[in-house]
């Protein structure tokens, strides 16, 4: 329903495009979880009021937010996909990319965790014990950057079938709601999971490994591919949530509700 509501507001934004032309509005294309952290509940509102911007804001997948900076259907985006970013930019479709911020995934599960995974060292063989176990994963299967993640922490050659291994086509919200009604185990970027954590009975069951580093980056959609691309307001997002006041922001965001950050700073 989320993603369903995201695309009607961009439907209907493109839509009156021309009566806005005239206004400060851009189109932030990001991934779910700077959405459903609340991170961007705090961000937009300060951008707007320095700015005079009006944003409109959706949240899909890394994957599908790219996508639309490749259509030129997002004026910046807001993403946590390295590789798939990487592309982006070398394809010419996205110019300045720029370090914002990282936090981590966690592998989550039951807590009476049927496949053992708890006292294994490293997300891979908690995969592996996972895989050769058959017990429910619940996987995003849309092509986000936590979706990508996700694959590249199977251990070579496991075959993920579908008798347990479901993939929601949701947001990491949603996939942790699938997940803890089925009593399954799932991947999850850590802000969303601590948002949703008095919500869904999962419990993290293997974290701290290098492999789940999660870096988030700000890039403007190329105005030279796509001449309606507003160039100007993209630029000025850029450098707000990369500027010293906003990293600080980012950095207090989520001490006074969950006792700790849910994401640092990465800007220089």
């Amino acid at each position: 329903m989320k993603r369903f509501l995201a695309w009607l507001l961009l439907v209907l934004f493109l839509f009156s495009a021309p009566l806005l032309a005239a206004s400060k509005s851009i189109i932030l294309a990001t991934t779910t979880s700077t959405v459903d952290s609340g991170l961007l509940d705090v961000l937009i509102p300060i951008f707007e009021k320095q700015t005079g911007y009006k944003v409109l804001t959706i949240g899909v997948g890394s994957g599908m937010a790219m996508a639309m900076g490749k259509r030129g259907e997002a004026d910046v985006l807001l993403v946590h996909s390295p590789k798939a970013e990487e592309a982006l930019v070398a394809g010419g479709f996205g110019i300045n990319r720029r370090a914002v911020m990282h936090n981590d995934f966690v592998l989550l599960g039951p807590l009476d965790d049927p496949a053992g995974v708890k006292s294994l060292n490293g997300a891979k063989a908690a995969f592996g014990k996972i895989a050769s176990g058959g017990v429910f994963f619940i996987s995003r299967g849309d092509k986000s950057g936590t979706h990508a993640k996700e694959l590249s922490v199977w251990p070579a050659k496991t075959v993920l079938s579908n008798l347990w291994y479901l993939e929601s086509g949701q947001g990491m919200g949603a996939t942790l709601m699938i997940a803890s009604q089925k009593k399954a185990y799932t991947l999850s970027d850590r802000a969303t999971y601590l948002s949703f954590k008095d919500k869904v009975k999962l419990v993290i069951l293997s974290e701290g490994d290098t492999a789940l580093l999660n870096p988030y980056h700000v890039i403007e959609v190329n105005p030279a591919k796509f001449t309606k691309v507003n160039a100007e307001g993209a630029r000025a997002f850029s450098d707000f949530i990369v500027s010293p006041a906003i990293q600080k922001v980012i950095a207090e965001f989520g001490k006074e509700q969950f006792g700790g950050s849910l994401f640092f700073p990465d800007a220089k």
